[in-house]
């Protein structure tokens, strides 16, 4: 009996270990935004509560930087972030990131258009469905729904 015990103290040690790790695994984010804008403010607290570091600039020159990063005009939001070697457009849900973080495609990033009521930063009464879309030089299509 005392083995067993011993067996599943260790299983959950190295599950709390190993999820951890993962945590710790989560590359920086650099997040583009104007001073102004509380909502992106938002956002960042979502990505931080979900175990990103999370810096940001404000920045007068977002439109070019978006440019500069790849984002199409169409797929534009309020703000813009780097994590690892991908770009993130707008509201785009933490558990989205990891999954494009996880899977790595060839992809410049993820998007979320506008700024959806529902979507992180973004919290409000009647919360709208909207899609993460996944784009690269040649197009978009959609990688989640929310």
């Amino acid at each position: 009996m005392r083995f067993k015990t011993t067996l599943q103290g260790a299983s959950l040690f190295l599950g709390m270990a190993a999820a951890s790790s993962a945590l710790a695994a989560l590359p920086p984010v650099t997040v583009y935004k104007d001073a102004r804008c509380g909502c992106c403010a938002a956002w960042v607290r979502h990505l931080s509560d979900a175990g990103f570091a999370v810096s940001t600039r404000d920045v007068t020159d977002l439109p070019e930087r978006k440019r500069a990063l790849g984002v199409p005009a169409r797929l534009g939001s309020c703000h813009t972030a780097e994590i690892g070697g991908y770009v993130v457009e707008g509201h785009v849900p933490a558990a989205s990131i990891k999954r494009l973080l996880q899977e790595q495609p060839a992809a410049t990033g993820l998007a979320v258009p506008g700024m959806p009521i529902g979507s992180p930063g973004m919290e409000g009464p009647n919360p709208e469905h909207y899609a993460v879309q996944i784009f690269d030089r040649n197009g978009a299509r959609v990688f989640d729904h929310y």
